[in-house]
């Protein structure tokens, strides 16, 4: 950039920082409504049947999916559920994962370790 540019009221002119999870719309968490509920293969080197959701912003209008992190879920239809952000690698496209132990969404059954993750009181 030249001397005569940098010097002018503009300045460098700094990249916008672009928003991953632009549907959480910068909150930490947001409620949703599930429509659909499915499963589905991850990619290449790996194989299993993810258990995914097909979800509905209620202000935004818009739709989007997430992961159901855990073993078994009772998640079903107009099921109202809490997403976060956090992409799941081997799924493409998947930006927002479901916390479990929040609204309709049970927690994992007889889980030991790691069960803040998973909405587990410890006995």
């Amino acid at each position: 950039m030249s001397f005569q540019k940098l010097i002018s009221k503009k300045g460098r002119i700094k990249k916008k920082k672009k928003i991953k999870t632009f549907l959480l719309n910068k909150c930490p968490q947001r409620k949703v409504a599930c429509l659909k509920v499915t499963v589905m293969p991850p990619k290449k080197p790996n194989s299993a049947s993810r258990k995914i959701a097909k979800i509905t912003f209620a202000k935004s209008k818009r739709n989007s999916f997430c992961f159901i992190p855990g073993i078994k879920h009772n998640l079903q239809r107009f099921s109202t559920i809490l997403i976060r952000g956090g992409r799941t690698k081997d799924l493409p496209g998947f930006k927002y994962k479901a916390i479990r132990g929040a609204f309709d969404l049970e927690g994992v059954a007889n889980r030991t370790k790691g069960r803040s993750k998973y909405g587990i009181k410890k006995n």
